[in-house]
């Protein structure tokens, strides 16, 4: 049987900020510059003309659909954690830089599908790393400074594309330099991820099992819709903001604020959204995401394109917390099964987005015309689905804290959805088992 170990015998080898500020390295390489550096750089392709405006959608799906292989994967590679978030990692950089190196469309749907599966790889391996000393030391609620990474990553890949985005300097010289980035920054998560772990996991504390879970059909819908409505923005703000101003230096801000919007927010709702309804809650931010996505596709302005970029950044995180929040409250016991489902209809939702506007695009509108259609699809399925959510708000029973839309403290929330990755930990040099016990 293996030893339990005891924390305060063995203390961590990290501390809790340096476990947290690797972790969010790791994340900022592989969602900041792995998934979404594409968004900043789609404008400068398309000014080198290297790229059309309809091939957008398209690639953005490929790699939306890489990032669905990575994370149905990840669980059956025969790697420890340490191994698969170096090797993640390295290929994260390398599929970057790859895009560079090559040239034609069919080779960059390749690139951008097999970045979206090492970035999927990276979050499983480094949210297990990460998760295991947060859980040991009882401060999952810690969890938020460790995802902010991707919001810092996609300011960094915006902010970094910005300055790059000089006269004479074309995007595929930016796609190298950003992909020498990311092995810079992905040095010290590889370096710090090998180093021997100690786990410990106490199994009374999981919580009991609930043999009368509540409703979730409509939340697994909602939170699909939402990931249809976000991707939208999220892919082709950048390129929104070149139809209003042709100068790198002002279009690209859109993204840089996109990405310090959605850091910022995830620390914030660790604690500001404690006592709140969690439905309702869900539902204001659909709706402010609604505007935030309609906004561009009605009036097209600076302004407009900013008010999307702080709405849609700054809300998408706030509806994952309140999200997982609900579905462990309805699931209570044992929510793993319900968090895979919600994970699988976001995953579902953010690859229908671009594949949408890549149809309509096929029609004889025009590339902005229908884009805009597609940004108004996204916006009305947000808006139905915050209705449905404020409905739901209202039928939750006022005087249990954890029925449905009723608030839970946020930090025992994330503790018990966190348990579940905790069982990932249990065996750090095999996660194939771990994820198994799942």
């Amino acid at each position: 049987m293996r030893p339990v170990l005891d924390v305060h015998t063995q203390p961590p080898a990290l501390s809790l900020a340096a476990t947290c500020a690797i972790a969010a390295t790791a994340l900022a390489v592989a969602m900041g510059i792995g998934r979404f550096a594409f968004t900043p750089l789609l404008p400068l392709m398309v000014r080198d003309g290297s790229l059309p405006q309809s091939a957008g959608a398209w690639l953005a799906a490929s790699n939306y659909a890489g990032y669905l292989a990575g994370a149905l994967t990840a669980s059956r590679l025969c790697f420890s954690l340490p191994m698969l978030m170096r090797l993640s990692l390295v290929g994260t950089a390398a599929s970057t830089a790859a895009m560079g190196a090559f040239d034609g469309l069919a080779a960059w749907i390749v690139l951008r599908g097999v970045a979206g599966v090492f970035s999927a790889w990276t979050f499983v391996a480094t949210s297990a790393w990460a998760l295991q000393h947060l859980a040991r030391t009882g401060r999952a609620d810690l969890s938020g400074a460790v995802y902010a990474g991707v919001g810092i990553g996609i300011a960094f890949a915006g902010l970094f594309c910005l300055a790059a985005a000089r006269p004479g300097v074309s995007a595929s010289e930016t796609w190298l330099a950003l992909g020498a980035a990311a092995a810079l920054s992905a040095a010290a998560p590889s370096y710090f991820a090998g180093r021997p772990l100690a786990t410990v996991y106490t199994h009374g504390s999981a919580p009991a099992a609930d043999s009368t879970p509540g409703p979730s059909a409509g939340l697994v819908i909602c939170y699909g819709a939402f990931g249809f409505g976000y991707i939208l923005p999220a892919t082709f703000l950048p390129d929104l903001a070149r139809e209003v101003v042709d100068d790198p230096r002002i279009f690209g801000l859109a993204w840089p604020v996109f990405g310090i919007a959605a850091a910022l927010s995830t620390i914030a709702t660790a604690w500001r959204f404690r006592h709140a309804n969690r439905l309702r809650v869900w539902a204001i931010s659909h709706v402010l995401m609604a505007i935030g996505v309609v906004l561009p596709s009605v009036l097209l302005r600076p302004t407009s394109i900013a008010m999307a970029a702080l709405l849609v950044g700054s809300t998408f995180t706030i509806v994952t917390m309140v999200g997982l929040q609900e579905a462990r409250a309805r699931a209570r016991g044992n929510p793993a099964a319900l968090l895979g489902l919600l994970t699988a209809a976001f995953a579902v939702g953010q690859l229908a987005g671009p594949v949408a506007a890549g149809t309509i695009d096929l029609l004889p509108i025009g590339h902005s015309a229908a884009l805009g259609y597609a940004l108004r699809l996204a916006g009305f399925a947000l808006a139905l689905s915050a209705a449905y959510l404020w409905s739901q708000s209202r039928r939750g029973s006022r005087g249990d804290p954890r029925s449905p839309g009723r608030a839970a403290n946020v930090h025992e929330t994330l503790n018990r959805v966190q348990l579940i990755e905790v069982i990932a930990c249990e065996a750090p040099r095999n996660p194939n088992a771990a994820f198994r016990q799942i």
